[in-house]
């Protein structure tokens, strides 16, 4: 796998990408007229055999997810789009929202008709203004050309979209979480049962699917279920945005099918920045156990990154070289994660608090090796115990860390003080240590 897939990044080099316009011009909403003339059921169908999973982090089947609603529901169904993108280091959706608003939008109306919704939301994050905006844009820009509203194309089907924006919590990527902020209260996870799918937004059933995950519905409703398992690999089929950020030379988005690995997209970014070697990186974001040098070659699919010990997540892949400290990296990722928990939970409210006290120690070298063994078991106190993933999250960069970089935990306090220290390290032109 040496080439990319440019599908919903194919226009994004086009200065009216995110236009009418331009999205029609590139054979946008043909794929919705054709779904239009579909029995709603025929389009769930084609999705479950696309073996489309959820973009968003969890990877499950996405016409499976559809599938769950009750039929005998006397409430009305909702479909929500989870675009509160906020984990350090992923940085798919927003760019695809600012560069291909109508994608998402066509997404939207093609789902929503399929599951047989006649509301829509898109839950955006607030910090994002230029992407709301465009959005908005997008969303009026549909229902003057009649694709939202009512009798939409002369279907006779109705659906009104909204466009919502947070309020900046990172919690409120949990499903239930946004949920509960869409409905006007504070974003906290409600308990499970009864799931969205049942009981969801307003009490009734709910689809909440990622944007990547609703965006890529047109292109497998135009092309086919076949077209889309031509790409990734049995299992997980079809193409993802895989972000590279940190010490690339061309840090950025990378459309591919699952299943490359990172030394492939390396190459296809230029290298390390500077030539430097590889030191370790997140195959799926923050929240996933990290990964070294040894895993260039392990495919970027759900189930040989889940094989090697991590999760492929939102594909969030965070390169770092032999200058970062780790024990630096992760205190700033627990920092994020204290700061962010919701606080509900006793496990992620306490747990994440002691990760930033002891790390911080430990990366000023005033900890000791016990420390590390009481990191270890604060996590085995987090890892399944609380309300929701926030804290199962929290604890993967620690103990991952822990475990591949034993030695660097135990040079900081060996040394009294961060072996990277400019003062002290050779890669930053300082003293030897």
């Amino acid at each position: 796998m040496t080439t990319l897939t440019p599908i919903l990044t194919r226009n994004w080099d086009q200065p009216d990408s995110f236009t009418m316009a331009g999205y029609e011009r590139d054979g946008g909403y043909t794929a919705l007229r054709k779904a239009l003339a579909m029995e709603p059921d025929a389009i769930v169908q084609t999705v479950k055999d696309s073996g489309l999973r959820g973009r968003g982090g969890a990877g499950f089947p996405t016409g499976m997810k559809w599938g769950f609603l009750p039929a005998d529901s006397p409430n009305p169904r909702y479909l929500v789009v989870n675009a509160d993108e906020s984990e350090p280091g992923t940085c798919k959706d927003i760019p695809l929202m600012m560069a291909n608003p109508h994608v998402l939008v066509e997404g939207v109306i093609i789902s929503s008709y399929a599951i047989k919704s006649n509301h829509a939301f898109i839950y955006v994050r607030g910090e994002v203004l230029h992407v709301i905006r465009r959005l908005q844009q997008a969303v009026r820009d549909a229902y003057a050309a009649g694709y939202l509203g009512r009798n939409i194309l002369g279907s006779g089907y109705d659906l009104e979209l909204v466009v919502h924006t947070g309020a900046g919590a990172y919690i409120c990527g949990e499903e239930t979480a946004l949920l509960d902020s869409l409905e006007g209260y504070r974003g906290q996870p409600r308990l499970k049962p009864p799931f969205p799918a049942v009981a969801g937004l307003y009490g009734g059933p709910t689809v909440i699917n990622n944007v990547e995950s609703i965006a890529s519905v047109p292109s497998i409703v135009a092309n086919g279920a076949d077209w889309f398992t031509s790409m990734g690999t049995e299992k997980s089929a079809g193409f993802g945005i895989f972000s590279l950020s940190g010490h690339v030379t061309r840090p950025g988005q990378y459309e591919a099918p699952l299943g490359i690995t990172l030394r492939e997209l390396l190459d296809m970014a230029g290298g390390m920045r500077g030539g430097r070697p590889l030191k370790f990186w997140t195959p799926g974001g923050s929240s996933t156990p990290l990964f070294t040098d040894e895993h260039l070659d392990v495919p970027l699919d759900f189930e040989s990154v889940g094989a090697a010990g991590s999760m492929l997540g939102t594909r969030a892949l965070q390169i770092f070289d032999d200058t970062v400290c780790v024990v630096r990296a992760v205190l700033r990722w627990s920092e994020f994660y204290a700061h962010e928990s919701c606080g509900k939970c006793t496990p992620c409210r306490e747990g994440t608090y002691w990760y930033k006290q002891l790390l911080k120690r430990l990366e000023a070298g005033q900890g000791s090796e016990e420390d590390l063994d009481t990191l270890l078991d604060l996590s085995d106190n987090i890892l399944g115990r609380s309300f929701c993933a926030l804290g199962d999250g929290a604890t993967s960069p620690v103990v991952s860390s822990i475990k591949l970089f034993r030695d660097e935990y135990i040079r900081h306090f060996e040394q009294g003080g961060c072996p990277f220290d400019p003062a002290k390290s050779t890669l930053w032109g300082g003293a030897a240590v």
